[in-house]
């Protein structure tokens, strides 16, 4: 357990951004350039805030044994001020105009189209501040003919090809396509946003110009398919699902010992050498059926069976300690509460713990793995209460 003070200011010491987002990937992307010192203010519905502060249990403890926020919003909100603006008045609407004016980063979440009536949209905040950067995300982007959709991450899993790749293959058990344990379409378009918009910053500065960034949900899952996308762009060949198996190499999966299974990941033809000799077949190396990868994913279902008798004898520790003395990659199948006990994740500081006056005990969150030697990642501010900083941003407004 490990708790974070301030620091000095990050590389975005004096960018200000306007969060208009909600859920998770404009939320994650805002708590990436909060993390890294820019000033993030998040305008959230007046009693309702982000959708996520709802999304539980589990649920935060207040001081009074009251139900607090949920554990999802306390995962991408850190760093952040709460401002609780209705866009839908004219009031409020004028109120994030005048914030905009003032920032030089909007990040919105909202259908196409659906800030335009509020006078919110990019060419309304341009036409009164020409350097914005604003940055929307959507489901399915600004055009096209599913750009008035709505996009989640589990539809875009399905849709943009991940679930195909997921799963137990056709004909084992429990065979059935399947979506990833976390919200990965969502945390990766976050990044990207995030991406994008640093790069639009460096633009702006040069030049005085801003832009409208358009990241969609669905171009970033078809991006994120890597090389299972251009497998198929080669081959012709369209990859399916292989349970924990990886169709480009072998032996990368899991194996058997006899208290447990670990990940065996053998990236080179060298070390798949100094596998054999570990497990004490120093001849299967040279065996010209598994002695290149190429050749071993093609007899793939002759080698898996002959290693895993090898490894099967082995308890956990001992098979790992073996591994690690020939330079084998290899890694245990963590519960997420093993994780964070790791010697390395300990050392690390990879479990960020902060203060909030109206919780009962402190908000834990997983820390920045962006590592800085000039300008490290600062945790200044636990996700905010709800309106918990209406008065010290919207005082501070010039009318």
């Amino acid at each position: 357990m490990t708790s974070h003070h301030p620091r000095s200011n990050g590389p975005l010491h004096g960018v200000k951004v306007l969060d208009l987002s909600r859920v998770l990937a404009g939320p994650w992307a805002t708590q990436t350039l909060a993390d890294m010192g820019a000033e993030v203010i998040k305008v959230e519905r007046p009693d309702v805030g982000d959708d996520t502060r709802q999304w539980g249990p589990p649920f935060t403890t207040t001081k009074d044994g009251g139900r607090g926020d949920a554990a999802y919003f306390m995962c991408a909100n850190r760093g952040k001020k709460s401002v609780e603006l209705d866009m839908a008045s004219p009031e409020g609407a004028d109120t994030i105009r005048k914030l905009a004016l003032e920032c030089d980063v909007v990040v919105e979440n909202f259908k196409v189209g659906g800030l335009k009536k509020y006078g919110l949209d990019y060419d309304s905040l341009s036409a009164i501040n020409p350097r914005l950067v604003y940055c929307s995300i959507t489901g399915f982007g600004q055009t096209g003919p599913d750009a008035h959709r709505a996009g989640y991450d589990y539809m875009i899993q399905a849709m943009g090809g991940l679930m195909s790749v997921t799963g137990q293959p056709d004909g084992a058990e429990g065979a059935e396509p399947m979506k990833v344990g976390v919200a990965v379409v969502d945390v990766f378009t976050g990044l990207y946003a995030s991406n994008a918009i640093l790069a639009a910053l460096m633009h702006a500065r040069a030049t005085g110009e801003g832009q409208h960034i358009d990241i969609a949900l669905f171009d970033v899952q078809a991006a994120v398919l890597a090389n299972q996308a251009t497998n198929w762009f080669v081959s012709g060949k369209v990859p399916t699902r292989m349970g924990n198996a990886h169709p480009n190499l072998s032996p990368y999966q899991p194996f058997p010992c006899s208290d447990g299974m670990i990940i065996i990941a053998v990236g080179n033809d060298s070390q798949f050498r100094k596998l054999c000799e570990a497990l004490g077949q120093p001849e299967l190396g040279t065996d010209e059926r598994f002695a290149k990868n190429a050749d071993r994913v093609a007899n793939r279902e002759l080698l898996i069976p002959i290693l895993k008798t090898l490894t099967q004898v082995h308890t956990m520790t001992d098979l790992m300690q073996r591994l690690e003395d020939h330079g084998v990659p290899c890694g245990p199948i963590n519960r997420i509460d093993q994780v964070f006990n790791e010697p390395q994740a300990l050392h690390r500081a990879l479990m960020v713990e902060q203060s909030r006056d109206d919780l009962s005990a402190p908000v834990k969150t997983v820390a920045s793995p962006i590592r800085m030697s000039k300008t490290p990642v600062r945790y200044d501010r636990p996700p905010p209460a709800l309106g918990a900083d209406n008065h010290d941003v919207l005082s501070r407004l010039k009318d």
